[in-house]
């Protein structure tokens, strides 16, 4: 009888430490997707949601930094509200997201999103003054033809969808290169901060003015509670910090390649969780197979294009030293 080697135990826990940043990335991957089956299964509406949200967020990742010992200090006061004005941003998407989600399916919403790279492409140009890339701008065209195909009819609950679902897109475009120039001089974690407590403060100042402030806006179920905190704690805080981490371990490229599953993991989600197979029918497969494919081959195309510009450069360099 053959025993189990004695070097099992070694030869997992080497390829445990090999393999185990791909799978937490994938994790943190599986709870950005969980977000929009989350709209689904809290009962409240996108707004009293989302301010939830970012409260918890913003004093969950507030002590995370403390804990962490991350710095809390924006270098100037021009960046800070520059910020400020970016969590507003922040908060709007969220609340558009979800009013997607609610609206139609949460593989809808998520799939939505992906026309966020077509605001990008024009977007990062102004804003980080780089050049226009006309290959960004066409993949994004394939995009918005696979979000036409998923829509089957555009007509009532669904148009609305539509709409606040490409809003969504529209504002995390916006705030993803705002970020992005801020990055280059501050803490990604602390951007993160202060847009949570801006978006917390707008968005209870919206309520307060619309008269929604009031007892029932904390009259919620103990179950909401947890998938709350779950949303805020987990799917936020904690999955933004990971993945600041990851990026140190497995590099950008890694990273921004994996997170393009968000929109499978989401529709996978949504069959398995919410049954949402039952809503959809084969031209929204063949439309939400179209995006994927696109995201995956700008993501592939940009780090072919990557490499042949870094071998032109250094082509001059390697003559000189032959």
């Amino acid at each position: 009888m053959t025993g189990v080697s004695k070097d099992a135990p070694v030869t997992f826990w080497i390829m445990f430490e090999t393999y185990k940043n791909h799978v937490l990335l994938h994790f943190i991957i599986l709870l950005f997707g969980f977000t929009g089956i989350l709209g689904k299964l809290i009962d409240l509406d996108a707004v009293s949601m989302v301010f939830h949200r970012v409260l918890i967020a913003s004093v969950s990742l507030f002590l995370f930094m403390v804990i962490l010992k991350r710095p809390l200090k924006v270098q100037n006061r021009a960046r800070f509200i520059g910020i400020c004005l970016t969590g507003l941003v922040v908060g709007a998407h969220w609340i558009t997201f979800f009013e997607a989600v609610q609206l139609s399916t949460a593989s809808f919403g998520v799939l939505c999103l992906s026309t966020t790279t077509l605001h990008v492409s024009w977007l990062e140009p102004l804003v980080m003054k780089r050049k226009f890339s006309w290959l960004e701008f066409g993949l994004s065209l394939i995009v918005v033809l696979g979000i036409f195909l998923v829509t089957e009819e555009f007509s009532g609950n669904q148009l609305k969808a539509l709409f606040y679902g490409l809003t969504s897109a529209l504002l995390a475009a916006t705030f993803s290169v705002c970020n992005a120039k801020f990055a280059q001089t501050e803490k990604p974690s602390t951007i993160t901060l202060y847009e949570m407590i801006m978006a917390t403060i707008a968005i209870g100042v919206l309520l307060l003015s619309t008269g929604n402030f009031n007892a029932e806006l904390w009259q919620i179920s103990g179950e909401d509670i947890g998938w709350l905190l779950f949303l805020g704690v987990v799917c936020t805080s904690f999955a933004f910090l990971v993945i600041v981490e990851l990026v140190k371990h497995l590099g950008a490229f890694t990273v921004s390649l994996s997170i393009n599953l968000e929109p499978v993991y989401a529709i996978v989600l949504g069959i398995l969780i919410l049954h949402e197979n039952q809503k959809l029918g084969l031209q929204f497969y063949f439309g939400s197979v179209i995006i994927v494919l696109v995201i995956f081959a700008n993501a592939i195309l940009k780090s072919y294009l990557k490499r042949k510009k870094n071998s032109s450069n250094m082509a001059p360099d390697q003559s000189l030293d032959a």
